[in-house]
């Protein structure tokens, strides 16, 4: 009977799409809801209808829904000042949708939970709102299934950063310089940075903020978890039009900026050589399997340090067959690191 009752709810109306559509936003607000609750965050109607950008009755609605309808044990606890769930809720009802657009659903949601607590969290559930909004109904899917089947387990910025993060990304998009302490690899003071923020980019699971150092006359690439105390400094400035990311990072393997490219040579282990083709590490990357399942594997790119440690982290599976220069540096960190164990 619960389920029936859901059922009708999402699917469209005989007049139209129209119904069904505005209908299928309350299954997205309580599927955040029962989210919420099981984590035991004891959710309230105002900040619920000020994350939702709802009024505070529809939010009253669908507790009232999930609670009369859905039969969910959800009581008011008025020592915390919200709701909970007085006993263990392990499945929701179940929500009518397309099957293959249940995976596009699902890959939404949890991607845009990374981001929980940054600037792109409202825009980011905003759109996912609406993408919810414009599917069709006609099979189903348990809601429960939608957190339990898919999850991303991101590097995004650490909580203690969070603040530091947004204001970073507020001086970027109003263009504004900022300035901050770095700290490098092995340093331990570290140094005062004025920067004209550029771009802010996850490369590889790591966010990193790109921009015009203005001590050194050149664009620099730093790590966000190496920043601190930073400031805006409400100094406007103009970003050039012909700064492109892609441009910059061209010739890099990941984050590090590179010029000259080479012809990088490596000779993968079977092993190597399955894991290695699973992934696509650069737009140059060649993968020529021999017969006894090793493969050569070649790419164009420039020399950093982040193409390094990535061969390094592949171990004995892999040796570098050129350009020399390259090969000798690897070597000298690997003989280093046998050194610590003698």
């Amino acid at each position: 009977m619960v389920s029936n009752s859901l059922k009708r709810s999402v699917k469209p109306s005989k007049s139209g799409q129209n119904h069904g559509r505005s209908a299928r936003l309350p299954m997205y607000r309580m599927l955040q809801i029962h989210e919420l609750l099981k984590e035991g965050k004891f959710p309230n109607c105002q900040a619920l209808s000020d994350d939702f950008e709802v009024s505070y009755k529809t939010v009253q609605r669908d507790i009232d829904f999930m609670r009369d309808q859905l039969q969910l044990p959800i009581q008011y606890d008025s020592t915390n000042h919200g709701f909970i769930y007085t006993k263990e809720v392990k499945n929701l009802p179940t929500v009518a949708l397309q099957e293959g657009e249940v995976v596009a659903l699902l890959v939404a949601q949890k991607a845009a939970e990374q981001y929980r607590g940054t600037p792109f969290e409202k825009s980011l559930k905003s759109a996912f709102a609406r993408l919810v909004e414009g599917m069709p109904a006609h099979s189903e899917i348990s809601l429960s299934d939608l957190s339990a089947a898919v999850s991303f387990r991101p590097s995004g910025p650490p909580s203690s950063d969070l603040e530091s993060f947004q204001m970073l990304s507020k001086a970027l998009l109003d263009s504004h310089e900022i300035s901050f302490f770095y700290k490098k690899p092995g340093d331990g003071k570290g140094t005062e940075r004025t920067i004209q923020p550029y771009h802010l980019g996850c490369i590889g699971g790591v966010w990193y903020l790109i921009g015009f150092d203005l001590a050194r006359s050149s664009i620099r690439t730093f790590a966000l978890a190496r920043i601190s105390s930073p400031k805006n400094l409400r100094r406007k400035f103009t970003r050039p039009k012909d700064f492109s990311l892609e441009s910059m990072l061209g010739d890099s393997f990941s984050a590090f900026e590179t010029r000259n490219a080479q012809q990088i040579r490596i000779l993968l282990d079977p092993l190597a050589a399955t894991l290695t083709g699973e992934r696509r590490w650069h737009p140059s990357q060649k993968l020529v399997f021999r017969k006894d399942g090793s493969a050569e594997l070649s790419l164009k790119v420039g020399m950093a340090p982040d193409l390094e440690a990535w061969i390094l982290g592949l171990g004995s599976h892999a040796k570098v067959l050129a350009p020399i220069a390259l090969r000798k540096r690897v070597k000298a960190t690997a003989q280093a690191i046998a050194a610590q164990y003698r």
